[in-house]
């Protein structure tokens, strides 16, 4: 975190927040709409400042989340979690989508190619019969 620093490109800000594993793939997000900034669709380039709203769709869940400070460098997990503040509405909202995949029928293949094993196959017919 630089205490000087007022705008920092929203990209580069994903990827040291720990949203993404790589600053291509925050940028791929951003491009491709996933990665909204006070409502509106932005480019990588965008400065991102203290107090804007950030709304991104991640492989791992979909986050609100408030900017509380700026930084360029990937840090440490516990460094990335003070870079913003998320919305209570978003924390609920990945919780019960995660409590439904929770839900969801598990299926274990374990074996992709060529003839399902015994487990597999029981596991397509339970799967198949809604039991």
């Amino acid at each position: 975190m630089n205490a000087g620093q007022d705008k920092v490109r929203i990209d580069k800000w994903l990827w040291a927040a720990r949203f993404f594993k790589t600053r291509s793939l925050a940028t791929d997000a951003v491009d491709g709409g996933r990665v909204h900034l006070n409502g509106e669709r932005v480019k990588p380039a965008r400065t991102l400042k203290v107090g804007d709203v950030v709304r991104v769709q991640a492989e791992h869940g979909e986050f609100t989340v408030t900017v509380l400070a700026l930084a360029e460098r990937r840090g440490s997990a516990e460094v990335a979690r003070t870079l913003y503040e998320e919305s209570a509405e978003s924390i609920r909202k990945r919780e019960a989508l995660d409590f439904e995949r929770s839900l969801a029928p598990q299926l274990d293949p374990s074996q992709v190619k060529g003839r399902p094993t015994k487990k597999f196959r029981r596991q397509i017919e339970r799967f198949n019969s809604g039991g």
